[in-house]
């Protein structure tokens, strides 16, 4: 049987990481053209977004790996009993690790370009700088990702956990008999 209270702490970073995720994408580092003397330079607001990408992308990892380390990254351990719980297992468990690393992906990258400011001025004269800013969009795209890791994940252990109850027993025969002929 599954463990409500892994769930329900699963649940709870994912949600930590959803909000961040969320929050980031609101806060992103936002720029604006300045003039001193006789250059142009930009000038960066907040930069809180960075922040709090990295810490969504540390709470999400938090999570995948209390679900991997409860399930044994459903490679190590003793051999599961052939059912449908265990196909379901097998799909879900590749799934979950897509959209994890995809997740994982967008926010290590949107952080650090979020934190990306450019450093150079020009004349007055000359074409204004290029004030970089992370497009919109890259957070709310990890966030929906990390949905989608929760529910894979959860689901994931809840279909290993079904198949927990029916490990194959050490003693079962799985070769071929060999009868006398």
């Amino acid at each position: 049987m599954a463990s409500k209270l892994l769930l329900v702490v699963v649940f709870i970073l994912d949600l930590i990481a959803f909000s961040l995720a969320v929050a980031a994408e609101q806060r992103r580092s936002s720029a604006r053209v300045a003039t001193d003397a006789n250059f142009n330079y930009c000038v960066y607001e907040s930069d809180i977004a960075t922040g709090l990408g990295v810490g969504s992308f540390l709470f999400l990892m938090a999570s995948q790996l209390l679900i991997m380390a409860a399930t044994r990254c459903l490679c190590c351990g003793r051999a599961l009993r052939p059912s449908r719980s265990r196909v379901w297992a097998i799909v879900l468990f590749i799934t979950c690790w897509l959209t994890f690393f995809i997740a994982e992906v967008c926010l290590l990258a949107a952080s650090v370009r979020n934190a990306y400011h450019t450093k150079y001025r020009t004349y007055l004269s000359q074409h204004p700088p290029s004030c970089e800013t992370l497009r919109k969009g890259v957070f709310g795209a990890a966030a929906a990702f990390i949905v989608f890791t929760g529910i894979m994940s959860e689901m994931f252990y809840v279909s290993y956990s079904k198949t927990g109850d029916g490990f194959l027993p050490q003693s079962q025969d799985t070769g071929i008999r060999m009868g006398s002929i």
